[in-house]
């Protein structure tokens, strides 16, 4: 369906008009304020498309969390909304006349959007070519003028534009031989340092190294660098190949210098491995607080020798001084340059329902007033006259006389709850097309859409299909692009994307193959994609900046529940908005959700950057090569002087080097002065705590009443603790009582219809919510026990039995499970059902002969990836909740709201125990009422009454106190230097696996092979790659082998529609069977010294290796395959970078080694070719 074209064929849905000017006459078509074009918005009703589900994954791509409810990016079933009353059939002569009117101009609007398009690019390129021309007429100069004519302003020449003073004050820094640490926001232009210290490197003819923490990173700044200096002098160096390694520029990942320079520890540059090099860049430095990597970026600053000059990238953080302070002190003298301004102002936006406003006020400092939640009462569309509380409906006054009161008044007319308030916070939830006809609007595409799923990112494509936004000679460039690109890669072509690129909108994420994904990079920077839904990967320096960056939600999902964003990855995110050079503002589009409305997201905007933390960890390849000495094994090609270099460290000296860690130097500065003031808050606490002790309380009550009202309150106090205890006991007892009879009832429903239910729970913040579902059944009626392992074995066997009736019964809790109208699954005990009812879904198959409704959603239930969050916890079990999927939408829609339901349909289930329960709890808490009100009608309680008032600040302040000490707490565990330690566990596991010996310095030939290896476990790859079993292995068994080592974090994907993987041959699951006995071996090993790094070896994916390795297309690998595309080729690029290493391994048989070529040159081919194209 045409959008941008004459036809506007479907009346837009209610929800999205209202996002625009009031007017008399019904706005058919959608008209842009700075356009004549058309956003063409599909039909909410479209059955193909009523609705999309997200998943939740956790990625690495390096590495990537999937996240999200449907809720959270906006897809929900569109018969939700509200539409007009209008006729198709009336519609289209209207829109055909408009269409008459208007075609001329939109051709006209179309070729105006060319021709800037086309001028942006040309300025493009003549600005890389002027850049380019001046780089080789400042080398030549220097070459017949010599060095000294390198200053500033020669640098600062090569750009046809002026220089802004961050990175002038960056360049002046480097050329005065200081390491520069710059801290500057995403997209500020950080670049342009390392480019400019890059320039001056070359024309001196040095070297100069840069890093960067991905592989595609590293492959974006290789084309950009060839582009400026020219194909022969710039160099890429990966894990399993290199083009013109000897070049004066050379980029790489991080990991791969830090290998490097493990072999040149206390040497000067001229000694090393690093001869010739002046510079190193160490790219995205802010990763040094990455959990799994960011050792690397600390190893690299300890190891590298002082002569080089560094030059430190970062993303803004709260401690950049501490940074360079650090690096100062360990490596030289260092220079710290920061900047908070951003070349393009970035404006904050709020999107909601029915429109998009300002996030801040005028001045930026607060949130706009009209998003408090106090106006969030009068949220009805404008032409309604009424709107619903507590499913009431309540009628609204005037518009007139409502416009002349304020937000406070109209919350005085009808006082909500804190769950009415949440309720219409979720009304506000906007489909994914209303907040994108809010972006059209207002003339702020192109955007980047984060969605921390890969599958809410495809579900967004996949729903805004018919959306059309691009002009017609927009469509046929990239119709055109997409011809050429399959011609030369078809098994790269992403064919469920391709309806969705030929529209204008993309997904970009870690499930994409590489080569795609820097398809959609370039047709987006060429204005040829209008959105692309990425995952937060894209943040991470991939040079994709739009004019705004949309973030579907504040929180994502993780293994332990939903977590909410960072300030530091917020901030990363919406630095992609604002495009240097095109746009003169950036817009960051923050979209409300169930869960996080305005109020959260100014909490993180003002919450304040967060520090750089240290990561640093020991590990065997850090152990083996710092403390290594002579080997044992002699190499005759050897010189006497690599002999002597090679002389191992002692543990004392290995000592000095590790406690040179960030964590160490950060530490010595905050830790003493957080645990002084630990220390004085447990001596506060410990005197306050005093000061409400039952001993001290009644001493205070003696001193200040007289005896006989202290007698008379003290015997009244006593009694009313007593009765109190009773009434806990009787309360339990009906709460017992009651779930027993749920527990009668639900076992009759075990077979027969599906009743419709309530459940209802209360929240961290004390939220009463009810929740509609339909009930499935007993948990142990699933044949399959995935669900019962998958949740916490507290939560399924945790329960226990309690006591009823006087100790006379036991009862043991059971779960359930049942599927709610907002289509999640609910996991819970009969201490969470409020009513079940007799109506619910017939017992009848949907098809003739087909399966039943309950079985039908069990199997649905079984084919989900089980990631429950606890929304809430009881001794009577937990209260689980997971996101349904596509298949399980339908269902969730047949679930009736529950004032549909009437009283009459409720089950009866309360027995005669359980009423004579209620009755007995009734009669004890009545008394405890009237034991209350007789000690207030004491003498001497209004003194009493203070000192128990008292005893409740002081309950407070303790309460406060206990906060900031655990605040403290966290900071010192952050900062506590825990390297030391790591690294003598892991020595003795070494010294034990006869790999080193750490008193003589002594390598043998495993840690010889260990050593040289990149991996998570060196030693674990060493004793694998050593061993004898795989000589007889035929070169794709060899792959296979490998690729089993390095399968961590690849999963299925149980949403596709088949859960097919290649199998291994037997030779090679023999193989792994037979590894996984000595992996045991190695972990006992590790778990005696306290050694906590993972051995993987897993044979899932292995006959996906084998099956590429033999030959296999890969189109027939992925037919039905249930992996991502991206998925599969990460794991064969990681398998491909270990058998690229096995050649260059020390001591490693000659056979296996030949094999490992031949599987390498076998697998390293498109699609997944590393360096294709």
């Amino acid at each position: 369906m045409h959008c941008l074209a004459p036809h506007f064929l479907l009346p837009l849905p209610t929800a999205s008009r209202h996002a625009l000017p009031q007017t008399q006459t019904p706005p058919l078509p959608l008209l842009l304020p700075s356009r004549a074009a058309r956003l063409h918005l599909a039909s909410a009703r479209s059955p193909s498309r009523a609705a999309a589900s997200v998943s939740d994954d956790d990625e690495d791509e390096e590495e990537e969390v999937d996240v999200d409810d449907d809720d959270e990016i906006g897809i929900r079933d569109a018969d939700d909304e509200d539409y007009d009353e209008y006729e198709e059939g009336e519609d289209e002569g209207d829109e055909e006349a408009v269409d008459e009117e208007s075609g001329g101009e939109d051709e006209e609007e179309a070729e105006d959007e060319d021709g800037e398009r086309e001028d942006t690019s040309a300025r493009r390129r003549e600005s890389e070519e002027y850049k380019s021309r001046q780089v080789a007429k400042l080398v030549a100069e220097v070459r017949e003028f010599g060095e000294d004519i390198i200053d500033y302003n020669e640098l600062a020449g090569i750009y046809d534009f002026p220089i802004d003073k961050f990175q002038r004050l960056a360049i002046q820094a480097f050329l005065r031989g200081s390491s520069v640490v710059v801290s500057a926001p995403t997209s500020s232009g950080k670049t342009l340092i390392a480019e400019a210290a890059a320039v001056a490197t070359v024309a001196r003819g040095r070297r100069l190294f840069y890093t960067t923490p991905l592989k595609a990173l590293s492959n974006q700044k290789f084309r950009d660098f060839r582009n400026t200096f020219g194909d022969h002098n710039v160099g890429l160096l990966t894990g399993d190949s290199a083009i013109n390694k000897d070049a004066q520029i050379l980029i790489m990942t991080t990991e791969i210098l830090r290998n490097m320079l493990y072999q040149s520890v206390g040497m000067t540059a001229s000694e090393g491995r690093l001869f010739q090099v002046d510079v190193i860049v160490l790219d995205e430095v802010h990763y040094l607080s990455d959990i799994s990597r960011g050792t690397v970026w600390e190893e690299t600053v300890i190891y590298c020798p002082k002569e080089v000059q560094l030059i430190c990238l970062s993303a803004t953080v709260a401690n950049p001084d501490e940074l360079a302070g650090w690096i100062s002190q360990i490596h030289g003298k260092t220079e710290l340059v920061t900047s908070n301004k951003r070349p393009v102002p970035l404006t904050w936006h709020f999107s909601k329902k029915y429109a998009l406003q300002p996030l801040l006020d005028g001045k930026g400092k607060k949130m706009n007033r009209k998003l408090r939640m106090s106006n969030f009462q009068n949220l009805a569309s404008p032409k309604s006259e009424f709107y619903y509380v507590k499913g009431k409906r309540i009628f609204r006054t005037n518009k007139n006389e409502q416009g002349n009161r304020s937000p406070l008044d109209i919350s005085k007319q009808v006082q909500l709850s804190k769950h009415e308030l949440s309720n219409m916070r979720r009304s506000q939830v906007p489909l994914i097309r209303d907040t994108l006809s809010q972006l059209w609007e207002n003339d702020m595409l192109p955007a980047i859409w984060f969605i921390f799923s890969r599958r809410g990112c495809d579900a967004a494509v996949e729903y805004l299909e018919d959306c059309r936004l691009l002009h017609d000679t927009e469509a046929s460039e990239v119709e055109l692009e997409l011809r050429r690109f399959k011609m030369q890669y078809p098994d790269a072509v992403r064919e469920s994307a391709v309806k969705g690129l030929l529209r204008g909108v993309a997904a970009h994420h870690a499930g994409c193959l590489p080569l795609w994904k820097s398809f959609i990079e370039e047709l987006f920077q060429r204005g040829l994609v209008k959105v692309v839904f990425a995952t937060e990967t894209l943040a991470a320096g991939i040079n994709m900046p739009a004019r705004t960056a949309v973030i579907s939600s504040l929180s994502k999902r993780i293994d332990a529940g939903r977590q909410l964003l960072t300030p530091n990855e917020l901030f990363q995110m919406a630095g992609r908005a604002g495009r240097r050079g095109i746009d003169t503002v950036g817009h960051s589009v923050l979209v409300q959700t169930p869960y996080e409305g305005p109020e959260e997201c100014c909490d993180i905007i003002f919450a304040g950057l967060e520090p750089l933390v240290s990561q640093f960890t020991a590990s065997y390849g850090m152990v083996l090569n710092l403390l290594a000495g002579s080997k044992v094994t002699h190499n005759q090609k050897e010189s006497d002087d690599l002999k002597v270099k090679r002389s191992g460290r002692t543990l004392e000296e290995a000592r000095k080097l590790v406690e040179q860690s960030f964590g160490n130097y950060v530490g010595s500065n905050v830790m003493v002065a957080a645990k002084e003031e630990i220390e004085r808050i447990q001596q506060e606490i410990q005197y306050l705590s005093s000061e409400i002790t039952d001993e001290s309380i009644d001493r205070k009550c003696r001193e200040e009443l007289s005896e006989e009202d202290y007698a008379e309150i003290s015997v009244l106090q006593k009694r009313l603790k007593e009765e109190k205890q009773i009434r806990n006991e009787l309360k339990k007892r009906m709460e017992l009582e009651r779930m027993a009879a749920w527990k009668n009832r639900l076992e009759e429903f075990e077979s027969g219809h599906l009743p419709f239910m309530c459940l209802q729970y209360k929240d961290k913040d004390s939220i009463q919510h009810t929740i509609p579902a339909v009930f499935i059944g007993n948990l142990k009626s699933f044949a399959d026990l995935k669900i019962a392992n998958m949740v916490e074995e507290e939560d399924l066997l945790g329960t226990g039995k309690h006591k009823a009736d006087s100790g006379e019964q036991l009862y043991c809790p059971s779960y359930y499970v049942a599927l709610s109208s907002d289509n999640s699954w609910y996991l819970f005990t009969e201490k969470w059902i409020k009513t079940v009812y007799k109506t619910g879904l017939p017992a009848v198959p949907s098809v003739e002969g087909g399966t039943l409704p309950r079985e039908t959603l069990k199997q649905l239930l079984l084919r989900e990836e089980m990631m429950w969050d606890k929304l809430a916890k009881s001794e009577y079990g937990s209260f689980l909740s997971m996101d349904g999927s596509l298949d399980t939408w339908s269902w969730s829609l047949n679930v009736p709201v529950l004032n549909s339901l009437s009283e009459d349909d409720e089950v009866q289930r309360f027995s005669q125990e359980h009423q004579d329960a209620v009755e007995c709890y009734k009669q004890q808490r009545r008394k405890v009422s009237h034991l209350k009100k007789t000690i207030k009608s004491t003498k001497g309680f209004k003194e009493f009454q203070k000192i128990i008032d008292m005893r409740n600040l002081t309950k407070e302040k303790i309460e406060r106190l206990e906060a900031r000490s655990r605040r403290l707490t966290r900071r010192i565990k952050q900062i506590e230097p825990t390297g030391w330690k790591e690294f003598l566990q892991i020595s003795k596991v070494i010294q034990e696996a006869r790999a080193l010996d750490i008193n003589t310095q002594v390598i043998y030939p495993l840690g010889e092979t260990a050593a040289a290896i990149r991996g998570e476990n060196e030693l674990w790859l060493a004793m694998v790659l050593r061993n004898k079993v795989l000589l007889d292995l035929k070169p794709s068994q060899l792959a296979a082998v490998c690729g089993s080592l390095v399968s961590e974090g690849i999963k299925l994907r149980p949403w596709k529609n088949s859960s097919y993987v290649y199998e291994p041959s037997s030779v090679v699951t023999g193989v792994i069977s037979y590894l996984e006995e000595q992996r045991n071996s190695l972990i006992d090993l590790q778990e005696r010294h306290n050694v906590k790094i993972p051995c993987e070896i897993d044979a899932q994916f292995a006959g996906m290796v084998e099956a590429w390795a033999s030959g296999l297309t890969w189109r027939e690998i992925m037919m039905d395959s249930a992996m991502d595309d991206g998925d599969l080729a990460r794991l064969l690029r990681r398998t491909i970078d270990l058998l690229a290493q096995i050649p260059k391994l020390p001591d490693i048989d000659p056979v296996l080694q030949k094999n490992a070529q031949i599987a390498c040159s076998v697998m390293d081919r498109v699609p997944i070719s590393e360096l294709a194209g």
